[in-house]
């Protein structure tokens, strides 16, 4: 019992040197580890974001300002604007703010919808709505956008998307300023610096109901005719599909040819007024000749083909010439004729034996069978198989009372196409001999007879 006390006093030492100097040396570095390895919170804590990270905020204000302080210091002189626009380039986003860039320069400011100017921003005076309206004038401010855009390519698509809404904004202009974008407009059509498609903002209810449409039309076509001719105006039209949508530009209840050409007649434009009616009459055609296929498909009487055919070239005022012109092509293109020779000649005959009374029936005047002719000429040169048959169908032809002996030495003499005339003449020769020898031999038996 003595010894138990002093056992315990022995330890006592030892157990404090332990916690002392090993187990607090453990607690104290588990601890320690611990704060190293707690996460920080986000509260008061500020990153550093890669500058190729950030977004810039979409703001034009210091854009416009930009543009606007060096269009005032340019002054009217475009060529000083032409080079600050082009220097500007490399140091703005043209890219990013198109749009504002074109409205400063059409209209001094960037636009509100509807075509009115905002008015918490500066905005200049030089530009081309405060310019002079003349085709001079004109074609200087054309030069100043023909420039930025060869140097700035990506801006084309932008600055056509620009002149399409700026048309839908017409109503918000005044006329002085219609007027001066309708002769801008014009010249950048004819010099190729936007597509005829930007026409389809014309045809806008709105703008069409209040007229303002055909008034803009007007001016526009005449600064572009001032430039080109009404050929290569057309082929414009043609190339984007609107030569046949412009009547579009007038109401409904006055969306005719006939309205379309007096108004544009007594505007000065009547060779846009011709182009209308042509194609008017090209669309008549194209139609006519659908149901003509089709009713020679179904299989319909000649008798009926006949009438129908009448009727219409009176209705549309068609010629007899173009008439036999639609019923050659409606012909030929109801057969799938085979690649082989010797075959598709034959198998013309056929077919053309058949439908030679409806043929005959539309060429009762001398300049009809010509054209006949011709169009067999087209026809056989055009498709590579038919090349040998051209002797042979005209023949055909001759026997069935479609083409007159006086038609075929026209044509041989004088008449005929450039293309193949070498070969057809050639197959033409013994055909044409035998022609004229019958006919000295009709002659002398009418001397003979006198």
């Amino acid at each position: 019992m003595d010894g138990q006390p002093q056992a315990a006093s022995k330890t006592q030492p030892a157990l404090e040197l332990l916690w002392d100097g090993g187990l607090v040396g453990v607690f104290r570095e588990s601890f320690m580890s611990n704060q190293r390895q707690q996460k920080p919170t986000l509260t008061g804590q500020r990153f550093k974001t890669r500058k190729r990270d950030e977004k810039e905020r979409f703001d034009p204000t210091q854009f416009q300002e930009t543009i606007v302080q060096g269009l005032n210091q340019s002054g009217t002189d475009l060529e000083a604007v032409a080079k600050f626009l082009d220097a500007s380039g490399a140091k703005l986003d043209y890219r990013r703010y198109a749009e504002t860039l074109f409205d400063i320069l059409v209209a001094g400011g960037m636009l509100a919808p509807g075509g009115t100017l905002s008015d918490d921003m500066t905005c200049t005076e030089f530009c081309l709505f405060k310019a002079q309206e003349d085709m001079e004038t004109m074609q200087a401010y054309a030069q100043v956008f023909n420039k930025l855009i060869r140097r700035y390519k990506y801006l084309e698509k932008g600055f056509e998307e620009e002149i399409k809404k700026l048309l839908l904004f017409l109503k918000g202009f005044t006329e002085s300023e219609r007027n001066k974008l309708a002769m801008l407009t014009g010249i950048l059509l004819a010099n190729g610096n936007i597509s005829a498609s930007i026409l389809s903002s014309l045809f806008n209810e709105n703008l069409v109901k209040e007229g303002v449409s055909a008034a803009f039309a007007v001016k526009l076509f005449k600064s572009w005719l001032s430039e080109k001719d009404i050929s290569s105006v057309a082929a414009s039209l043609r190339k984007v599909g609107m030569d046949n949508r412009l009547l579009e530009l007038f109401p409904a209840n006055k969306r005719s040819c006939d309205h379309f050409c007096k108004y544009f007649t007594e505007a000065g434009l009547k060779e846009l007024s011709v182009f209308v009616r042509n194609q008017e009459s090209i669309g008549a055609r194209k139609e006519l000749q659908k149901e003509l296929q089709e009713q020679m498909m179904r299989g319909e009487p000649l008798k009926e083909i006949i009438a129908f055919s009448r009727e219409e070239l009176k209705k549309n005022n068609i010629s007899e010439q173009s008439m036999i012109g639609l019923i050659w092509a409606s012909l030929m293109s109801l057969v799938e004729w085979n690649k082989k020779e010797e075959l598709v000649t034959e198998q013309a005959i056929k077919h053309l034996k058949q439908y030679s009374p409806l043929l005959s029936a539309f060429t009762s005047q001398g300049l009809s069978e010509v054209t006949l002719m011709l169009k067999i000429q087209e026809y056989c040169y055009d498709n590579i198989h038919f090349m040998k048959a051209f002797q042979k169908i005209v023949v055909l032809l001759y026997k069935a009372d479609v083409v007159s002996e006086g038609a075929i030495l026209k044509w041989y003499n004088d008449a005929h196409h450039a293309k193949g005339k070498s070969v057809f003449i050639e197959q033409m020769k013994t055909f044409v001999e035998w022609l004229k020898n019958a006919e000295e031999e009709s002659e002398s038996e009418d001397e003979e007879a006198d």
